[in-house]
């Protein structure tokens, strides 16, 4: 069961958008999330919304989405240049899902055509898409490549057998070798996804994962902790005492070794739970909203923000179909994110990154805050003082910082 939709306003039908989101609007980025809704089998911890092959027909099927995604792509143009919003090249595309590699690549190549009909991309854009391992043929890579694709994420979570199976995850992890030099073959960058903390999965285990991960080369790697969600097959399994959850000792040893271990094959972390080679590696479409840039978010259940404004679709994938068959704007609801809340939200994700959070975006109060946080041990002394190579003083977090980043959003957050 995937999460509910957030309480809102109601969205109107045609999907117009209020000439607040004019304001600024030439400083910010803009990217585009294609949601690509199916997987063949449908894991016991994922609470995503994703439907497997056999749920669904009509507009909604596997056959049919490239072409109704399409429909929302030009909508959001519409949407976009009625509101009087200045034209601006999409810099980043990133498909997600689901799997999105389970329709054919040329489906893929035909909903990014649709964005470059209706937005056009920068001459340098990033466009991603996330893909199983056991979902990809070198044909299929090379067929995206071609069609303008630059990057490929891997969801690789684990290379130990026995924690895929608890994953409900169906590649061999033998495979990925063979996955990235496909994709690096075909001229992909790739980035490895991987997920600790499941249970039954030891520090050793966890090891062998990541040194799996950096044998191949790759210069990007996402590692997050498994979150067990209300409503997963997998939270039934653990209130069951089927399965054990790991203590937070255990999760932050895991990161610890993560952190190290890809340090000193020579990636950096640049967002809490991401690793880089170079700056240039980086996910800049992640970034984009780690930095607040709008994004429109096309498919069922789909999230979007443009200038404050932020919305979110239908989740089913039939209703998504009817509405845009009908001629109307999927979207189920959507706010308009005051200014309280913009703050707060630049503190919880401007935290994250590496780059750290100016020290003056805060209140004067959480200001005498940041010296008891460096007195912690959990905010780098250097940057929070302006030293030379940090421009301006900057909240940026340390390892043990990282680990405990909600407290120090929480102590900084008003």
């Amino acid at each position: 069961m995937s999460p509910a939709l957030p309480e809102g306003d109601a969205a109107p039908a045609d999907g117009a958008l209020p000439p607040s989101v004019r304001d600024g609007a030439d400083r910010r980025g803009f990217g585009v999330y294609l949601h690509v809704p199916f997987c063949t089998v449908r894991c016991g911890y994922c609470d995503f919304n994703t439907y497997t092959a056999t749920e669904l027909g009509g507009g909604a099927s596997q056959v049919a989405y490239a072409d109704t995604a399409l429909a929302e792509i030009a909508l959001g143009a519409r949407v976009m240049r009625a509101a009087g919003l200045p034209e601006r090249p999409a810099s980043t595309v990133f498909v997600g899902g689901g799997t999105p590699t389970v329709l054919p690549a040329g489906d893929l190549v035909r909903m990014l055509d649709g964005v470059r009909a209706a937005w056009g991309l920068a001459d340098d854009a990033e466009v991603t898409t996330e893909a199983n391992p056991d979902s990809v043929t070198p044909e299929s890579l090379a067929e995206l490549r071609r069609g303008g694709f630059t990057r490929v994420s891997f969801g690789m979570q684990s290379a130990v057998p026995h924690v895929l199976a608890t994953l409900e995850r169906t590649h061999d992890p033998r495979r990925i070798p063979d996955v990235v030099r496909w994709a690096r073959d075909a001229g992909l960058a790739v980035s490895l996804d991987l997920i600790y903390g499941t249970p039954g999965e030891s520090l050793a285990d966890w090891r062998t994962s990541l040194e799996t991960a950096l044998a191949t080369g790759v210069d990007h790697v996402s590692a997050y902790a498994l979150v067990v969600e209300q409503g997963t097959k997998m939270a039934v399994q653990v209130r069951r005492g089927d399965l054990a959850l790991p203590d937070e000792d255990d999760q932050a040893a895991k990161y610890e070794l993560a952190d190290g271990l890809l340090t000193e094959a020579g990636l950096r972390w640049y967002e809490v739970s991401n690793w880089a080679r170079t700056p240039a590696d980086a996910c800049r479409h992640n970034l984009a909203y780690w930095r607040n840039d709008d994004w429109w978010g096309v498919g069922p259940g789909a999230h979007s923000h443009v200038g404050g404004v932020r919305w979110w679709n239908v989740k089913h994938p039939r209703a998504y179909a009817a509405r845009l068959a009908a001629g109307e704007s999927p979207a189920a609801g959507r706010e308009t994110v005051e200014d309280a809340s913009a703050r707060l939200e630049r503190v919880m994700l401007g935290v994250r990154l590496s780059e750290g959070l100016p020290v003056d975006v805060l209140s004067p109060a959480a200001r005498t805050r940041v010296a008891g946080l460096v007195a912690d041990g959990l905010v780098d002394p250097r940057a929070a003082l302006g030293a030379a190579e940090v421009p301006g003083r900057r909240v940026r977090l340390t390892r043990r910082g990282r680990l405990l980043a909600d407290a120090v959003v929480r102590s900084l957050a008003d």
